[in-house]
C-alpha cells in the first residue's frame, strides 16, 4: 500500500484548512424584525378569532354561538391574509433594495 510523505515546504491538509484571519460570520440568517413581524401575527392568529368569539356570541349575535364561530373563522383568514400582504411588500422592497444597489454598482 503506498502512502504520500509529507514534504516539509508543503502544508498539510490541518493548515491548509485553516484560513487564519478570517472572522467568523455568526449573524443571524433570519433577521429580528422578521422574527418579531411572524410573532405579533401568531399572537393575532390566537387572540383575534377567540377573543371575537366571546365578545360577539352574547353581544352580537344573541347567543347563536353558530354566527360567533363563523365571524372567529373569518377573522382568522383576515389575519392570514394580512400576513401574507405584509409579507409580500417586505419581499418587494428587498427586491427593489438589491436592484437599486445593482444600479448603483453599475454607475
Amino acid at each position: 500500500m503506498a502512502t504520500r510523505r509529507i514534504v516539509s515546504s508543503e502544508k498539510t491538509i490541518l493548515e491548509k484548512d485553516d484560513h487564519g484571519e478570517e472572522k467568523s460570520n455568526i449573524s443571524p440568517v433570519v433577521p429580528t424584525h422578521v422574527i418579531l413581524k411572524l410573532l405579533g401575527f401568531t399572537l393575532a392568529m390566537i387572540v383575534v378569532p377567540i377573543g371575537s368569539y366571546f365578545l360577539t356570541v352574547d353581544t352580537v349575535f344573541k347567543g347563536n354561538s353558530s354566527y360567533a364561530g363563523g365571524l372567529a373563522a373569518l377573522l382568522a383568514n383576515a389575519v392570514l391574509v394580512a400576513y401574507v400582504v405584509v409579507a409580500m411588500k417586505e419581499d418587494q422592497s428587498e427586491l427593489n433594495a438589491a436592484s437599486r444597489q445593482e444600479t448603483k454598482k453599475d454607475r
